[in-house]
């Protein structure tokens, strides 16, 4: 495996790659990785000839009051991870690098911004977006690989990939639980063993929602009152049920729909969602008045 510190050494070699005829797959993170960023490094590896995993913590994502001094950073395992998962190349860009002095560029897409994560985060996509951007100029992949535990995220970078004529496919991955059923996350290590529990409220909550969907119900304010209830433990960011693609809030239940969670527990910011589509799942029994 290939470790790589400059855009100009990584644009190099991706240009030779694709000068081969060899497709290029692309996975970006953070570090502090884990086995849903595993999952999506062995679906890279499986589909393309090589593959890229960036570890990069984007300062631009973060506002001065959150953990950017204290995101994880575990490079040496993550490089074991990588390794074992396929990957042809880790390319772990220097700050300095990435944002030169008097940098100034910066990438906003409207309307999925907004809502959600951004709320509360009003800098944090931004900052994914810009980042998102200059590494898919730099890597140059055929697809990128990202988790749907981060819904809102992957699609505003898949609006911003189609909009820019990026030339990118963005695929999509499953979310990945642990035994217990929390989606993983690099920040789940922020959990105590006594707020472990709780924050299990948010998978809870899901499948509760997702059972009461099945049985037919599609009144939004029923789901809503469902997923509070079963969080009570947490202290609850957003309840959300919004259109899958637009991410505008729904009136009522139909078609695409993403229900998605966020609450704080403790130092750690937890997020979870659910995906539901009405065509696919059609009233099995008339909602309760």
């Amino acid at each position: 495996m290939i470790l790589i510190r400059t855009k100009e050494a990584m644009r190099r070699w991706s240009l030779a790659q694709k000068g081969a005829g060899k497709s290029i797959g692309f996975v970006p993170t953070m570090g502090a990785l884990h086995e849903g960023h595993a999952s999506l490094m062995r679906a890279s590896a499986a589909e393309n000839d090589v593959s890229v995993v960036s570890i990069f913590v984007n300062p631009a994502q973060f506002a001065p009051h959150e953990d950017f001094d204290a995101y994880p950073r575990t490079f040496e395992d993550d490089a074991v991870l990588s390794e074992a998962c396929g990957m042809t190349v880790i390319y772990a860009p220097e700050m300095a690098s990435m944002y030169p002095a008097g940098y100034a560029t910066y990438v906003t897409v409207e309307g999925l911004s907004e809502g959600l994560c951004s709320r509360t985060r009003p800098h944090f996509f931004r900052g994914v977006a810009t980042v998102v951007a200059k590494l898919f100029n730099t890597v140059l992949p055929d697809r990128a690989y990202f988790g749907q535990k981060d819904a809102q995220q992957c699609a505003i970078i898949t609006r911003m990939a189609a909009d820019l004529d990026m030339g990118v496919s963005i695929v999509e991955m499953p979310i990945v639980r642990e035994a217990d059923g929390l989606a993983m996350s690099s920040r789940n290590k922020y959990l105590s063993a006594e707020e472990r529990g709780p924050a299990l409220s948010l998978s809870r909550a899901l499948r509760e929602a997702e059972a009461l969907l099945l049985s037919g119900e599609r009144r939004v304010e029923a789901i809503d009152a469902c997923i509070r209830g079963h969080m009570a433990p947490v202290k609850i960011d957003y309840v959300e049920i919004v259109h899958a693609e637009t991410m505008k809030p729904l009136q009522v239940i139909d078609g695409p729909v993403l229900i998605a969670v966020a609450a704080n527990m403790g130092r750690a910011r937890l997020i979870d969602n659910l995906k539901f589509d009405t065509a696919r799942h059609p009233q099995a029994a008339v909602a309760r008045p």
